[in-house]
């Protein structure tokens, strides 16, 4: 595949190390975590305006356990094969729930708006059917779904089963994500994921077969030994099993971060132009079999939600990627689980011990987090429209910051990636790749602080 010589330069000009925009301010910038009592006032603050706006919360569950390792991988997960640690782990989940509940006054049944529940990991079909029941239903019997609400998991299809998807359907899951990254065994190998397209094939039909409205799939580009020839049959695989959702990844290199991925070198990833001309691959060829870019690295069917939502720009985004709506506050449950209350963050324990221990203690499990001062709140909606809507709107003079974004966007304006004007900024058709360049020149964090060490992926 060939580039042509002007987007081969921008594609090279901006592809540095960003934020991928799941939260404002990015977690490496976090600097005032809420005590327990803040935290508990923020959520209650943020149910008590879904509420009144007639919108549920949403709920993120992390089950860390896989029975391997996949070198590439960048989440927080524990290796076993053991598989009785998964209901004390279910139990301490539910411990955390009573805890916090207790606390905003919401330890009753139904008295928790729900609008979204996603279940995330790790491998969430680590655990048993009766698990996964014993989990959810503890979990929603203090809910209150609303009439759309969405339940969504994520499977590993290496070791989903068909038992397990109808425990959640009957549940009322409706989306299913699988993690598929890329067919080519060179690849699969040296990232310690082999899989085949008939597992994966299977596990859909499943999925299908039982009622599931949404099947996605995760593909990622920039992995080791990768190339376009092998990029290309799994493309061909992937639109031809014709998931509903495509989530394709650029792959970030932090082995200082996840040892796991010291099983390779840099010698082993695609270079620049080569790791430009696979992404572009990706896009144009799930462009040309129907799907439409929905935003940062995400396509869809127009049949999907995810699609309509974009279309009546309805779409959100949070630490689970992009959704079809705006769910505040998301309740982060289970061990380095993250819940965002728009004004607040906070993230749980991330190693297993510290966050058992805790609960086990009666206490709400929070390590880490941030509160969120009135200039981080005004450039958290600048960044969310952009990532959302490709266009942000701003009040002129209230925020000191952006009283320079034109310096900061002036490159990116003269290269016809944006346009501007007072109090308003759009990304052009053209500079839909390089959304997250754009977002960058409003993270006044990013501006005033260098950390020694990024973990941000490149953005491209």
């Amino acid at each position: 595949m060939t580039l042509s010589p002007q987007i081969a330069q921008l594609l090279s000009k901006y592809d540095v190390p960003g934020p991928r925009y799941t939260s404002y301010p990015t977690v490496p910038y976090w600097e005032r975590t809420p005590t327990e009592a803040q935290w508990i006032e923020h959520v209650s603050r943020a149910l008590d305006e879904a509420t009144a706006a007639a919108r549920g919360a949403g709920i993120y569950i992390h089950i860390p356990f896989c029975e391997s390792l996949c070198t590439y991988c960048g989440c927080n997960t524990r290796i076993t094969r053991k598989h009785e640690v998964g209901l004390p782990y279910v139990d301490t989940v539910l411990a955390e729930w009573e805890i916090l509940t207790r606390a905003l006054g919401r330890d009753r049944p139904g008295a928790v708006p729900l609008s979204e529940l996603h279940l995330g990991g790790g491998t969430p079909t680590f655990l048993s059917s009766a698990e996964l029941g014993h989990l959810l239903e503890g979990v929603l019997a203090r809910c209150d779904l609303t009439s759309d609400a969405e339940l969504s998991v994520e499977a590993d299809p290496r070791v989903t089963r068909q038992e397990q998807l109808a425990t959640l359907r009957a549940l009322g899951f409706t989306r299913l994500s699988l993690g598929v990254q890329d067919f080519d065994p060179r690849v699969q190998f040296i990232i310690h994921r082999m899989q085949s397209v008939a597992q994966v094939e299977r596990v859909t039909a499943d999925a299908r077969a039982l009622g599931y409205t949404s099947v996605g799939y995760d593909l990622v580009y920039g992995l080791p030994l990768q190339t376009l020839d092998g990029l290309e049959r799994t493309l061909e695989a992937v639109i031809r099993l014709g998931p509903d959702r495509i989530a394709f990844y650029g792959y970030a290199h932090v082995p200082w971060v996840k040892k796991g991925q010291r099983r390779f070198t840099e010698a082993d990833l695609p270079e620049t132009p080569l790791r430009q001309a696979l992404y572009q691959l990706g896009r144009m060829r799930l462009e040309a079999a129907g799907y439409r870019d929905v935003g940062m690295d995400h396509f869809a069917r127009p049949s999907d939600p995810l699609a309509q939502a974009y279309a009546a720009g309805t779409m959100h985004r949070n630490f689970m990627g992009y959704t079809t709506r705006r769910v505040e506050p998301l309740i982060g449950l289970g061990v380095s689980a993250i819940g965002d209350a728009w004004t607040a963050f906070a993230q749980n324990e991330k190693v297993l011990e510290d966050y058992r221990a805790r609960v086990l203690a009666g206490e709400l499990p929070i390590a880490r987090g941030h509160v969120l001062d009135d200039e981080d709140v005004a450039l958290r909606r600048c960044i969310l429209d952009l990532m959302t809507r490709w266009s942000t709107t701003w009040p002129e003079g209230r925020v000191p910051f952006l009283d320079a974004i034109g310096e900061r966007l002036a490159e990116l304006r003269k290269d016809g990636l944006v346009t501007l004007g007072p109090g308003h900024c759009e990304v052009t058709e053209r500079g839909r790749t390089f959304v997250r360049n754009v977002c960058m020149a409003f993270d006044a964090r990013l501006a005033r602080r260098a950390p020694e060490t990024q973990i941000f992926s490149r953005t491209l």
